[in-house]
């Protein structure tokens, strides 16, 4: 049965029961007389190819549904909170759980996505890899927290509670902790057990909201960020001993023996880092750009708008981990890997796209008719954006597998430039419509050129692939030679 998987890990492979009987049931006909007929062994190759690709749409499904659930469950924790707990009360605690798990992304320094584009290269190696990566971003995440709370009376007036002598211990702790919490993330994906991203994201959603009631019955004053905090921390240990007992200890007995360990893993988080701080640019310039022009009630329109849109963006590039997962693992079939993402995103967001712009009245008419009035059209402007953010994501996460460290960069620059530049010169005269509109403008013009640099990979990746098959007898996985020359294709970095 082993010489008819098409996995090239010893058994307990990862293959489903369904791929290794039919692999059974193809080598017990091989073995009668007259064997199989080439039609049936061309359809069983076909069948035995599935296995790697059905695990690149298992895992993107389960880590987009991870951030669905995650702003779902996130959302009703809150309004718990608004329940039980006075406006003044909620609008403090929400600004300074902002304020850490901002600090907390500042720190991190991105080693979160470095862990998924890493880790699933690197075999014996693993253990040692997360391990400097939770010191790293511990120690620059508790530095972060430490510098806000000295400057939290000129940056942060109304955040200046925090500075009391417990507060500010627990605040540098859940800062230090939520990096921890977001790297767990990026480990057990990169070691494919994205069951328990999903496992561990629900697991903290529902404890602080039990914790919260508890806290409101028991009429604990600091009860939502008392919740907060012991909700991660019960979730970041319940992931980590997944994680050290049973997912880096399979992933590096399935590894090679020989793997060597990652290189320029900080300057790889580096260059992805400063490209999610333009992206981050975008996202937080706007907002204030639409309340300095449009006051609150603007601002709410647009918020609301944005916060439903951004689901699908998120949703997809989390999807899109997947993608570097699986492309670190067989660089050989990044190609096909991305072609199957591209298509059953765009798949996936055009009928969501379909949903949200038919429905955009009803949705937003829950949140009262004022923002069904003046928010419907930004948001279906805003939704029609998810198409192109299929492109952009492809895009960037081959760039990620392939260490092309200025695409990694450019990509999100340009985007954050072309998108502040025309919420500039459209947000004066038509308001939240011109908001929309520049979105609009700025990711499809964006995703239109990158579809010839995402044709060109593609067809280079394709031409890579044919010639070290033709030139590598025998070879199941590239060596290191053929990942640096595909590493250096296109403007990638070398290994």
């Amino acid at each position: 049965m082993a010489a008819t998987c098409p996995c090239p890990v010893a058994l307990p492979c990862g293959c489903t029961f369904r791929a290794l009987l039919r692999a059974r049931i193809r080598s017990v006909r091989a073995a009668l007389p007259g064997g199989l007929p080439a039609r049936a062994r061309t359809a069983g190759r076909s069948a035995d190819s599935r296995p790697r690709s059905d695990a690149l749409m298992r895992n993107g499904h389960v880590l987009a549904a991870s951030s669905i659930v995650a702003a779902g469950l996130g959302g009703f924790f809150w309004l718990l909170a608004t329940r039980y707990y006075a406006v003044e009360t909620v609008g403090r605690s929400y600004a300074a759980l902002s304020a850490a798990m901002f600090l907390s992304t500042l720190g991190s320094l991105n080693l979160g996505d470095a862990l998924v584009r890493f880790v699933p290269a690197a075999g014996r190696h693993t253990r040692s890899l997360v391990l400097r990566c939770y010191v790293i971003s511990i120690g620059f995440s508790a530095a972060v927290a430490v510098g806000f709370l000295l400057l939290v009376p000129v940056v942060a007036p109304d955040l200046v509670f925090l500075r009391g002598p417990v507060l500010a211990v627990a605040f540098v702790a859940a800062t230090a902790g939520y990096s921890v919490f977001v790297l767990q993330d990026g480990a057990l994906t990169g070691t494919r057990r994205t069951g328990w991203v999903l496992g561990e994201n629900a697991v903290f959603a529902v404890t602080k909201a039990v914790l919260l009631a508890a806290c409101a019955v028991l009429a604990v004053s600091s009860g939502i960020m008392l919740a907060w905090a012991a909700a991660m921390l019960i979730s970041i240990g319940l992931a980590n001993v997944v994680l050290f007992r049973r997912a880096v200890p399979d992933h590096q007995a399935a590894g090679p023996a020989d793997a060597e360990p990652p290189q320029r893993v900080l300057r790889w988080a580096g260059a992805d880092y400063l490209g999610n701080l333009f992206s981050f640019a975008s996202y937080s310039v706007v907002p204030l750009m639409v309340l300095a022009q449009l006051g609150p009630e603007g601002s709410a329109y647009y918020s609301l708008a944005f916060v439903i849109a951004e689901t699908l963006f998120v949703a997809t590039f989390s999807m899109g981990h997947s993608l570097v997962v699986e492309g670190a693992r067989d660089p050989h079939r990044l190609a096909e890997y991305a072609r199957r993402m591209l298509r059953h995103t765009g798949l996936l967001l055009a009928g969501a796209v379909v949903v949200i712009v038919a429905g955009a009245p009803l949705i937003l008419g829950v949140f009262g008719p004022a923002y069904a009035e003046h928010g419907t059209t930004v948001l279906r402007l805003m939704a029609l954006c998810a198409l192109p953010v299929a492109v952009i994501n492809v895009v960037i996460q081959m760039a990620r597998v392939r260490r092309a460290l200025p695409w990694m960069i450019g990509v999100r620059v340009a985007s954050s430039a072309m998108v502040i530049t025309l919420v500039a010169v459209l947000l004066p005269r038509y308001g939240l419509t011109g908001v929309g509109v520049a979105w609009l403008i700025a990711e499809y013009v964006l995703a239109a050129g990158l579809l010839l640099v995402l044709r060109g990979w593609l067809r280079t990746t394709d031409r890579t692939d044919t010639e070290l098959t033709a030139t590598a007898p025998t070879a199941t996985a590239p060596t290191a030679m053929d990942r640096t020359a595909m590493d250096r294709t296109d403007g990638g970095e070398p290994a």
